[in-house]
Formats: C-alpha cells, sequence, structure tokens
C-alpha cells in the first residue's frame, strides 16, 4: 500500500454514471531469495482483474516488447570477449509507474476502504498490476527515459540499449520487463547509469549478474571464461515431473522413436489414460530450456512439440526419455570464451523428416567466439521435392537470422562482419550463387530466391564442410553418442 501511495496511483472519486469499475484482490506469495543477494521475502501485491476490461473502452494496444533470448547471449558473448563488468537491476513495482491514457475507475481494495468515503472508487492514475495496458504502459515510460538520457534504443531488438561515450567506450542496458542487465568495460560508468535510473524509478540493485529467467550467469575472470547454466531450473523441473531418480540417458531422442499422428490414441482406454499426463506443461517446460541455454534439445522438443493436441503414450515415452537425458545433463552449460572468431553459422536439413506430411526439418546454429548464440529447429513451410532444394530453403532460414545477427553487432560496436554460414550441401551452395538448373527450381517458392541477392551483395558468404564437422546436424535428427559429443563440443556446450 505504501508503495501504491507513493507513486500515486490513484485519487477517490464518486463513480460517474454509465462507468464500470473493475474488482482487485490480494494476492500473496513467497519470493526465493538469490543465495548470498537476497533473502527469500513474502509479498503482498494488489492486482485488478483486468479480465473485465472491456476492449475499446478500458484499453486498446496491449503488446509489449521484450529483449530475445539471443540478444542475451550476444551481450554475454560480448562481455565475455572484452572482459566488461556486467551487472544487474530490479525495478520495483516496475507497473506501477506506467501512466494510463484511459480513464478506469476501480473498487477501493479489500481491507484499505477510506472510512465515511465507503462509496468512492478509485479512478487510476498509475497502471497496477492486472491490467491489459500495464506493459505496454510501463515499457512506453522506460523507453522515453533511456532515450531522454543519450542511450540509443537498437533498431534490432527495441529491448536494447547502447550508449557511446566520449572515449569511445559503450555502455549496453538489456531490458526484460523489470530486469535489467548493464554492461560496461569501467565500473564508474553503469554507477552513473544506475544513479540516473534510482532518481526516475525506485530500483533494487543486485550487483554482479548473478541469473536473469532463470539462466544462471558464472564467471571466471582469471580464464576470461563465462558460463551460462539452468542447474536450478531443470532440477525444479525434473522434481515436477517425478523424474528426480529416472536413470539417465545419453542422448535426448533416442533413433528407435519413430513419431508419426498414427501414434496418438485410438481406443477410449488410452485417451482416458492421456487426459491426466501432464504432456503439453511438460513440453514447455522443456520448452523453455531449450529455448534458454540448451540447443542440444532443440531436435528433441521440435519433434515431441508437434503432438500436443493429440498426443499417444509413445509421444510421453519420447518426453520422459528427454527428461532423462535431462536428469543427467543438468550441469551442461554455454561457455563463452574470449577468443578471435566472429559470429559463424551452421545449416543443415532433413529431407521429408516429418512422417505426417513429408516436410522437411531445417536446423541451423550461429556460435560467437565458439559458443552458440543463436539456434532453432523447426518444420519447413512447404513440402521440398528434393535433398537440394530442402537444404537451399534451409540456407534462406539461416541467412535471415545471420542478416539480424549482424546489424545487431555492428550496432552493438562490434567489427564482427558475419561472413560465413557452413551448409554440408554442395548442390544446395552452387544453387544460392548460379541461376542454372532452372528446369529444376523454378517451382521453389520465391521466397527462397531472396537469398541470391545477399549472396550476390556479398553480405554473406555461403560455404561448404564436411557433414562430420557440421554441428547443425544434432538440430534435424536423432544421433549417435559420438558424433552428438562432438556437435555438442564445436558449439560450446560443455559440462
Amino acid at each position: 500500500m505504501e508503495s501504491l501511495h507513493k507513486n500515486k496511483t490513484w485519487d477517490l472519486v464518486k463513480l460517474p454514471k454509465g462507468k464500470k469499475t473493475v474488482r482487485c484482490k490480494w494476492v500473496f506469495k513467497k519470493k526465493e531469495g538469490t543465495p548470498g543477494v537476497e533473502e527469500p521475502k513474502y509479498k503482498a501485491r494488489l492486482v485488478a482483474k483486468g479480465y473485465s476490461q472491456v476492449p475499446g473502452v478500458d484499453f486498446t494496444d496491449v503488446f509489449s516488447p521484450v529483449v530475445k533470448h539471443s540478444s542475451i547471449r550476444a551481450l554475454l558473448g560480448i562481455v565475455a570477449m572484452h572482459d566488461l563488468e556486467l551487472e544487474q537491476l530490479d525495478v520495483k513495482t516496475a507497473f506501477l509507474h506506467g501512466e494510463l491514457e484511459e480513464d478506469i475507475y476501480m473498487q477501493q481494495p479489500e481491507g484499505f476502504t477510506v472510512s465515511e468515503k465507503e462509496d468512492y472508487v478509485c479512478l487510476l492514475k498509475k497502471s497496477l498490476y492486472g491490467l491489459k495496458q500495464s506493459p505496454r504502459q510501463w515499457y512506453k515510460r522506460f523507453d522515453s527515459f533511456m532515450t531522454s538520457h543519450d542511450f540509443k534504443r537498437s533498431s534490432f531488438d527495441s529491448c536494447v540499449y547502447f550508449k557511446k561515450n566520449n572515449d569511445g567506450s559503450f555502455v549496453y542496458l538489456l531490458l526484460y520487463v523489470d530486469d535489467m542487465l548493464i554492461a560496461a568495460k569501467d565500473k564508474g560508468e553503469i554507477r552513473k547509469v544506475k544513479a540516473q535510473l534510482s532518481e526516475e524509478f525506485e530500483m533494487k540493485d543486485l550487483g554482479p549478474a548473478k541469473k536473469i529467467l532463470g539462466m544462471e550467469i558464472l564467471r571466471d575472470r582469471k580464464t576470461s571464461k563465462l558460463y551460462l547454466i539452468q542447474k536450478g531450473y531443470i532440477e525444479k523441473l525434473l522434481c515436477r515431473f517425478n523424474m528426480r531418480s529416472a536413470k539417465p540417458v545419453s542422448t535426448p531422442l533416442a533413433a528407435h522413436f519413430r513419431l508419426s499422428s498414427t501414434l496418438s490414441p485410438q481406443s477410449d482406454d488410452e485417451i482416458e489414460y492421456m487426459s491426466h499426463v501432464p504432456y503439453s506443461s511438460a513440453v514447455g517446460s522443456l520448452m523453455y530450456a531449450m529455448v534458454c541455454s540448451r540447443p542440444d534439445l532443440s531436435y528433441a522438443v521440435s519433434a515431441v512439440s508437434r503432438y500436443m493436441a493429440n498426443p499417444g503414450k509413445e509421444h510421453w515415452k519420447a518426453v520422459q526419455w528427454i527428461l532423462r537425458y535431462l536428469r543427467g545433463t543438468t550441469d551442461v552449460c554455454l561457455q563463452f570464451g574470449r577468443t578471435e572468431d566472429g559470429v559463424i553459422g551452421y545449416v543443415d536439413a532433413d529431407f521429408a523428416g516429418d512422417l505426417d506430411r513429408r516436410r522437411s526439418l531445417t536446423g541451423y546454429v550461429f556460435t560467437i567466439g565458439g559458443c552458440a548464440i543463436s539456434w532453432k529447429a523447426t518444420l519447413q513451410t512447404t513440402v521440398a521435392l528434393s535433398t537440394t532444394e530442402a537444404e537451399y530453403m534451409a540456407i534462406t532460414e539461416a541467412c535471415k537470422e545471420a542478416i539480424w545477427l549482424k546489424g545487431l553487432f555492428s550496432e552493438l560496436n562490434e567489427d564482427l562482419q558475419i561472413s560465413t554460414v557452413f551448409c554440408d550441401s554442395q548442390s544446395a551452395i552452387f544453387l544460392t550463387k548460379d541461376q542454372m538448373f532452372h528446369e529444376r527450381t523454378k517451382h521453389i517458392d520465391v521466397r527462397y530466391h531472396f537469398v541470391r541477392d545477399i549472396i550476390a551483395r556479398g553480405d554473406i558468404v555461403v560455404s561448404k564442410i564436411s557433414t562430420h564437422e557440421n554441428p547443425a546436424d544434432m538440430m534435424t535428427k536423432s544421433l549417435p553418442i559420438t558424433k552428438f559429443e562432438h556437435c555438442l563440443d564445436l558449439v560450446g556446450v560443455h559440462c
């Protein structure tokens, strides 16, 4: 209540005719602290029941950007390469800072009704947790503050801010709702930014970055190494799905799993059995681990997530297999180091890998200094008629990501010219360079030919690599253990 009054969140007024109120409630929660940084504590939060808001009357736009995970890893790569300082901040009651543009009336909070004004309602001046537009209003307020303090917003990621100092050094700031990472060469620069932020918002200084979005950041300054690990999250995940004592396996998905929609439940007994299985929440939890720090799970999670609508027993066995793999690899981490390697991309495709509609799979991974920063394993949108065509479509997807990464790094003052995307198909590489094979290729969707223009301009070079040295192989198929471990080694995933 103190922070609500301090922020002047509402005025007490009589409800005008024809206006409806939004109800509210108190939410109580115990927040786990970070060992050595903050203690666990009990929190009470006043939340508006935003589901009763009327579109067009109480709110219009609700979209609010957050920083991409690839941008976080890209910054960590830069921090490790140049041995920068990395600190973390948290905004207290972030959503209470947003200014509202609509008139919203809310009931007085339970237990804090003002005596003799029982029939009055709260006219909200600032946004409140639970309102549909709260995240958007907070982002707009923060963005206007940053741009007024000489920070530039990246045109490739709306939540990446950077500022060039007079001596040529840079300060970087990443925002994920109310969590911030600040990186700079000099601690004094970070202190300056913290002081500016504290004048405007109520901040909590968490010191050197230890944990962001469930990912733990470990640094070894002596060897210039930075590790990104999700041990705590994975242990919680195994506990939640009763797999803590399961027998570990060595690969994320064994070759004997031939998943297709024909394995979906046929009999009533099977349908009844599967209705009690937490399939989608298990796949969702695995997906978060994969998105944050585990490129090794990409292919397996991509395979099991196709059957969310109607999973069968065999699909559930595959999910349990992935959990058993995690059971043996809780300590796996991404290792960023101080190397001169720029950004290198690897791409691969698996022709007609989907047994249901015979679509091919695209897999790519980009590394900086030999450590993965961006990866994807996905089904292609159209059916390819040959392996060359499948690889060609995959190269296009990888080039789109390469252009984005190149733009982001050029803004962040990195002279990393992304020059090379490696592919193991010689015929697909020829296809990107020449207008030959016309009869065979004229049916390929026009959008895939955009890759030719990029390569002709010299923005990106596509080169041949041996299949044995291509780590994107693990993104498109189940591999034997020795090959799989070699792929992990190539993209900086270490135990």
